[in-house]
């Protein structure tokens, strides 16, 4: 079982300060992005269209607020030559694990979204 199959959802007053962030279509999910984001960290594998998937350790810094500012570090194939960080708020973050969650229940397959890895890269447009 996936360690994204046994997450515990966020408590209702947990989850509820982040409702006004995201749209009905994204609240369903919130509980159990909230409570991935509460966990501090993940491992998955960044998809390579035509080449071998890239395994990475993504951790971040864990505060209550949707507002504060979290800062996310992803190193890929355990090579601290491959390490990237990027700081973005909070209710972001969480928006990019609920897209991690959905693209994991339809390909069983834990990796970021390619917006989320455009900002970590720094291509993100401003």
């Amino acid at each position: 079982m996936s360690a994204l199959e046994s997450i515990k959802p966020a408590s209702k007053g947990e989850v509820m300060i982040y409702f006004p962030y995201y749209p009905k279509s994204k609240q369903k999910s919130l509980p159990h992005a909230i409570g991935l984001y509460q966990m501090g960290s993940i491992e998955g594998e960044r998809t390579i269209e035509g080449g071998d998937s890239i395994p990475f350790v993504a951790s971040w810094y864990v505060s209550k607020l949707p507002s504060e500012m979290t800062n996310c570090r992803l190193q890929f194939d355990s090579q601290a030559e491959l390490s990237y960080s990027v700081t973005l708020p909070n209710n972001e973050f969480v928006d990019y694990l609920i897209d991690l969650l959905a693209n994991f229940r339809r390909t069983r397959s834990i990796d970021f979204p390619k917006g989320f890895y455009r900002q970590l890269l720094g291509l993100a447009k401003e």
